[in-house]
């Protein structure tokens, strides 16, 4: 029997940044939603809309979060797309529900853990943040971090967007997500796990992840490949939103022509 000739197009899942929220992918999902591609962009645990709760912090809890408002959309598998912290709950998503991630784009995300120095500033960036005193310059300087020098010279306006984003962010959820990505494990091991389609994109200006760290990431992925962005830092769908669009467009076609192929072979007995 032949494969059949349309396929309800698969869900997209985009996961924000710390310290932003959902809006962040406001480019990437309306184009998508525009090609007819069911798009997911929840607010994470305490950003946005979405409250913190008391559960310990843990991108597991996160993951989860996330496996409920799929099961609530019935949404059995999809593509996930993940930027910074958003990367990081996809991995953990992996780890923990692999058979529903059907494709990955991982962008600004190590796959290894930090290092106990990067953990240890994590650890005092929550201690700060707390601190009414300490909370308006740390953030200022961390957000200046986020975009490129590129953006930040010639595109002022993202730059305010993200500040103006992150002071507007629960100090108890910056902390809370600080100590969750301190604690996250290796996840090398896991993305070789990850027979699906996969890329990985990297901001030629980000000055917070490292190409050797994008490297290790595409080259843990068996289907993997990275793309470096031109003029973005560490925030690309903000900074440079059409390439990152792009990407997730050719990411999605690569996951519709595996799924013909996978259907074309167990209807072909």
């Amino acid at each position: 029997m032949n494969a059949t000739a349309d396929r309800t197009p698969v869900p997209v899942v985009l996961l924000h940044a710390l310290a932003l929220h959902s809006s962040m992918w406001d480019a990437q999902r309306q184009a998508l939603t525009a090609l007819g591609h069911p798009v997911i962009a929840p607010d994470q645990r305490g950003f946005g809309s979405a409250p913190l709760g008391d559960a310990p912090p843990s991108l597991d809890v996160v993951a989860d979060d996330l496996a409920r408002l799929l099961d609530e959309r019935g949404v059995d598998h999809a593509v996930f797309a993940g930027a910074s912290m958003g990367g990081y709950t996809a991995m953990a998503f992996l780890a923990r529900h692999p058979d529903r991630v059907a494709g990955l784009a991982l962008l600004s995300a190590r796959a290894t853990a930090d290092t106990p120095e990067a953990a240890a500033q994590r650890r005092e960036f929550a201690r700060l943040v707390r601190l009414d005193e300490a909370r308006g310059p740390l953030v200022d300087r961390s957000s200046a971090l986020l975009v490129g020098a590129t953006t930040r010279a010639g595109r002022p306006g993202v730059l305010r967007r993200v500040t103006a984003d992150a002071r507007a962010a629960d100090p108890a959820a910056l902390a809370w997500a600080q100590l969750a990505i301190a604690a996250r494990p290796d996840s090398t091991g896991t993305l070789r796990t990850a027979r699906v389609p996969a890329v990985v994109m990297a901001g030629e200006e980000d000055e917070l992840v490292s190409h050797d760290d994008a490297r290790h990431a595409a080259a843990a992925l068996p289907h993997g490949r990275l793309i470096t962005l031109p003029k973005a830092g560490h925030l690309p769908p903000l900074e440079t939103p059409e390439p990152v669009t792009a990407a997730l467009r050719d990411l999605l076609h690569e996951v519709g022509e595996t799924g013909k192929t996978d259907e074309t072979e167990v209807r072909a007995c």
